[in-house]
């Protein structure tokens, strides 16, 4: 279990990037949702004892990462939103130095390791072949790979399917279901699919707040009866939002479809739609938008 109590981030700017974060984390994938700039990333780098807190505490099971960040590094695998590699090494080689990097002194169980990996990763074919010149979605599962050496009991991957496309997030995504059975996984990320598809537990961070966690099919029924659809002229938009509160809007054939929140029925054409995890996200934000007006 991984209990975060009171998460503080002030950067020397005075930016606030985390703002009392409380969150408990059990085994499984859990999808952390947020727009750009929400303080996902301040978060992972925080547990993954990348930087310092301004205050407040993390536990791991026994293990204060605070007081004792090196105790959970050798438990934790992590997967940046961004990572270099060296140009001209192939997988197998720079598998291996990480695995050394990680511990593992004996030869004959690096080579296990990094083979049973690379398999596991749907790699092995490629194993000769430089990191660099990978695809996207083929970096990702070697980052994959490298966050799994040892044997992690918390891993967490920041934003991993941004950027590829729908065959190579699709297999991203079953990779990280089946690691995440037996483990910890933080999936941090501002694509609601890839939460929705896979966690069983989530929450939506903005402006360095928790705003709502749960489980995603809690959440979703809490805006049952409540979700109102209409499709406008992109001109009537602003007159809408004057009378309704507008969560999202979608371009369809040159015009919008737009989801409003009402506990009844609007009138106006309106019609009621069951409402999806991407309402839940929506609506979230839309309301602590409101607050902060």
């Amino acid at each position: 279990m991984l209990l975060i109590k009171g998460l503080t981030h002030v950067y020397p700017n005075g930016t606030r990037a985390l703002d009392g974060v409380d969150l408990e984390i059990g085994k499984g994938m859990f999808g952390l949702l947020g727009p750009n700039g929400a303080g996902k990333s301040t978060l992972m780098r925080t547990i993954a004892t990348l930087q310092t807190p301004t205050s407040g505490a993390i536990q791991f099971g026994d293990v204060d990462v605070i007081a004792t960040p090196e105790a959970l590094r050798r438990t934790l695998g992590y997967l940046p939103q961004d990572f270099g590699v060296y140009p001209r090494v192939s997988a197998v080689e720079l598998l291996d130095h990480m695995a050394v990097l990680k511990g593992i002194a004996d030869r004959g169980e690096r080579k296990d390791t990094v083979e049973t990996l690379l398999q596991q990763v749907n790699l092995w074919e490629v194993r000769k072949k430089a990191v660099a010149g990978y695809s996207g979605g083929m970096r990702q599962r070697f980052g994959i790979a490298q966050a799994l050496i040892g044997q992690p009991s918390l891993i967490i991957v920041d934003e991993p399917t941004a950027g590829l496309d729908p065959e190579e997030r699709n297999r991203f995504l079953n990779l990280l279901a089946e690691i995440g059975e037996n483990v910890v996984v933080i999936l941090s990320t501002h694509i609601v699919d890839d939460v929705s598809d896979l966690c069983p537990k989530m929450a939506v961070l903005a402006g360095g707040r928790i705003l709502k966690d749960g489980a995603p099919a809690d959440l979703i029924r809490e805006l049952d009866g409540r979700v109102w659809r209409k499709t406008i002229d992109r001109q009537d938009l602003a007159a809408e939002q004057a009378r309704h509160a507008v969560i999202s809007t979608r371009l369809s054939g040159g015009r919008l479809v737009v989801h409003v929140l009402a506990d009844g029925d609007p009138g106006d054409g309106f019609a009621a739609v069951q409402g999806g995890l991407e309402d839940v996200y929506f609506s979230t934000l839309a309301a602590s938008r409101r607050l902060a007006a």
